[in-house]
């Protein structure tokens, strides 16, 4: 049979794994019996925790929400899962690194030394790709102001500035229906229905200034395709709708399937023979499009559309250009898709 404290422990953290526990059934996890539950459930009431109790054959305990803090109590998994989750927003999210950096020491200075020493050893470094612009800082109370709005289901209005924007420009206030805050890249991104738009947007945290008050709640929308990490990704590949690309072509490729599948991500790849397949990929301009098939370096019979051979005829003129030293001049051509609606 476990220690007493360990016990304790594992009660505490069971309660805090679900809503209501029968008392049997904790008995049962613990390995002990229902009046051992009992005495421990008051041990923990001692310490600050208000757990209250449920009348029935069985009995039952629920956590509650005190008015101040008790100790915090980590078994070790407990204890490296809470520090990769904040070493990993300390580095990876902007805008919260440093009460990431803080809540994550005062955790470590409330752990007995061996939870301590084993805390210590785990660190987490992130490494930024070169050329990668830094990301811009987001405060936690503006995060803070969006997600009360996503809980609440009410309308937000804010000022928003957008890339393009001049210093000079004074656009009229957004009006949206708030649904997910999400972070991509290490930047925070609102999901949200424009009112004035009447479409889905995403916009960057960064560049919202909230104005208030809110305005009225709103019964939400249904995401389109249901699954809000699958929107997010087909908003972020330069998508017009869920999962599609403002260009998209198919050629045929004198390679066998397999060698081709290996290297694509976002594509389609059918087999017509032991060294040849079909190969249907999208992007975001023509001439993008035309250049990701040439990366497999082999023979390519364009099937469609006309846009994507007439991509692959100014990409020829280009690179003869290149390969004549720039003698030979290449007539510039509009062939970009154009920008998908964000």
């Amino acid at each position: 049979m476990p220690t007493t404290s360990a016990r304790l422990l594992a009660l505490l953290s069971l309660l805090q794994a679900r809503r209501d526990w029968p008392g049997g059934v904790l008995a049962d996890r613990l390995g002990v019996s229902t009046r051992t539950v009992r005495r421990d459930v008051d041990r923990l009431r001692e310490l600050g925790y208000p757990i209250g109790s449920a009348k029935g054959p069985d009995g039952g305990y629920r956590l509650g929400a005190g008015s101040a803090l008790p100790p915090l109590l980590f078994d070790d998994e407990q204890a490296v899962a809470l520090t990769v989750a904040l070493q990993t927003a300390a580095t990876t999210v902007t805008g919260i690194e440093e009460a990431a950096a803080r809540a994550l020491t005062t955790v470590r200075q409330v752990m007995p030394p061996r939870l301590r020493h084993r805390v210590d050893a785990l660190r987490v470094v992130a490494v930024e790709r070169a050329g990668v612009a830094a990301k811009p800082r987001v405060e936690p109370g503006l995060l803070m102001t969006l997600s009360a709005a996503v809980h609440a289901r009410e309308v937000l209005r804010f000022d928003y500035r957008s890339a393009a924007a001049e210093p000079a420009d004074d656009p009229p206030p957004r009006r949206v229906q708030p649904h997910h805050l999400v972070t991509w890249s290490g930047r925070w991104y609102l999901v949200a229905w424009d009112l004035d738009r009447d479409d889905w947007r995403t916009f960057r945290v960064d560049r919202i200034s909230p104005r208030t008050p809110t305005g009225p709640r709103f019964t939400p929308r249904e995401l389109p395709g249901g699954d809000v990490a699958a929107f997010v990704a087909g908003r972020f590949r330069g998508a017009t709708g869920p999962g599609d690309w403002p260009c998209r072509g198919e050629v045929i490729l004198d390679l066998p399937a397999r060698v081709v599948s290996a290297w694509t991500r976002d594509g389609m790849v059918e087999e017509l023979g032991p060294d040849r397949c079909r190969l249907v990929l999208g992007g975001w301009s023509w001439p993008g499009l035309a250049a990701l098939f040439g990366r497999y370096d082999a023979d390519i019979e364009v099937v469609g559309p006309p846009e994507l051979r007439d991509a692959f005829a100014h990409l020829a003129r280009r690179y003869r250009a290149a390969a004549d030293d720039g003698r030979v001049a290449v007539p510039p051509r509009p062939v970009r898709a154009p920008r998908a609606t964000r």
